[in-house]
């Protein structure tokens, strides 16, 4: 029996982060929850794979009878996605010692990476990360009578292929891997809800058609302005694992936290810094610094769960910044069906007891409660 792996922080206790990724999922989750994340998996996309794909079979073999002069890794799981099908095939010393004399040039380090790893050296990595770049780059070398070999990601429209056969090149194209549906259609609807309504902390990202497809449920769903309204608020955070992926979210008006290396390990770095470090909204508080999460509330470090009720009671007070609020704002954060006077100064015990400091809520006779914040 494998023993669990220990805790790291608790830099994102009362998290809730929504990983909207097919590939990779577990080991992303796995490292999220070493933080004290509560994780929900809901893919927007998945991919299926061309191991298969006689089309890709049939293309490899054409690189081998007349090799390229340039190979463009595009994405690190398509290129050892390529790899893995050609030694399927049982055409893998074929293909290298076709690539004896080629050119690799990568769109970025997941790319760079899979291409160093199958023993090719890199002549060139886009620092952007993005296929213009990529294709400006080799249009400026000069491409004209060069055969171009582009292996794609998922959704094969980098515009690559035209660019190159516009200036010249025999270009050979290869699309190792296709994006399909969601696996649960229903899960996805349910998450961006979940986003819109402030019952998610972070939604995070590893790519681009992944982006757009979330952002086209949540379009679907009518959620988008309230997303974009808590991502503004700096109460969501919408985390890309690079600029690639980011531009979906950009296009929407959505300011996105981007790793900084466009790596796995660079995206969870970026997530618990964030809320481990600060950058979370909170306000100072008499017991600490006060930070509202979807789960509960951190106070001076601490993460204190809270009911439904009582974190949205806690976020009036909160965003009140030390001003009173009257009883009658109090109970419309309340259930429909416990509104009164009592419930509401139940509601505040309860709160204060969780809190573990009960001078924190201050009584204002005849007015209501407030927050006693450091600087009010």
């Amino acid at each position: 029996m494998t023993a669990p792996r220990a805790r790291l922080s608790s830099a994102l206790e009362g998290c809730e982060i929504v990983i909207a990724v097919d590939r990779r999922a577990g080991e992303l989750a796995a490292a999220l929850e070493r933080h004290g994340a509560s994780v929900r998996r809901a893919p927007a996309l998945s991919i299926v794979p061309h191991i298969d794909d006689a089309a890709l079979l049939d293309a490899t073999r054409a690189l081998i009878a007349d090799p390229p002069d340039i190979v463009v890794a595009t994405t690190g799981v398509g290129f050892r996605g390529w790899l893995e099908a050609a030694h399927e095939a049982d055409l893998a010393d074929e293909l290298a010692s076709a690539f004896a004399k080629t050119r690799f040039v990568a769109r970025g380090p997941k790319a760079r990476g899979a291409v160093q790893q199958a023993g090719f050296d890199v002549d060139w990595v886009a620092e952007s990360e993005t296929a213009r770049e990529l294709g400006d780059y080799l249009v400026a070398e000069g491409v004209a009578g060069r055969r171009i070999a582009v292996q794609h990601h998922g959704s094969g429209s980098d515009g690559l292929d035209e660019l190159f056969r516009a200036h010249g090149a025999d270009v050979v194209s290869l699309t190792v891997y296709r994006w399909g549906p969601p696996p649960d259609p229903e899960l996805v609807a349910r998450t961006v809800c979940q986003a819109a309504g402030g019952e998610v902390d972070a939604v995070l990202f590893t790519s681009a058609p992944g982006a757009r497809e979330w952002l086209d449920a949540a379009r679907r769903a009518g959620v988008v302005d309230g997303i974009r309204g808590l991502a503004r608020e700096r109460r969501l955070v919408m985390a890309a694992v690079g600029p690639v992926t980011a531009q979906p979210l950009i296009d929407e008006g959505i300011e996105p936290l981007v790793a900084e290396r466009g790596r796995l390990g660079s995206l969870v770095r970026g997530v618990v810094t964030h809320f481990g470090g600060g950058g979370a909204p909170g306000i100072p508080t008499l017991h600490g610094r006060l930070e509202m999460r979807s789960g509960g509330a951190v106070l001076d470090g601490v993460h204190r769960p809270l009911s439904p009720t009582g974190a949205s009671v806690l976020r009036a007070l909160v965003d009140a910044r030390g001003a009173v609020i009257p009883r009658a704002t109090i109970v419309e954060a309340l259930p429909r069906t416990t509104r009164s006077t009592h419930a509401v100064d139940m509601s505040i015990a309860r709160l204060r007891e969780a809190l573990g400091h009960p001078d924190l809520i201050s009584t204002v006779v005849k007015r209501g409660y407030r927050l006693e914040v450091a600087d009010a």
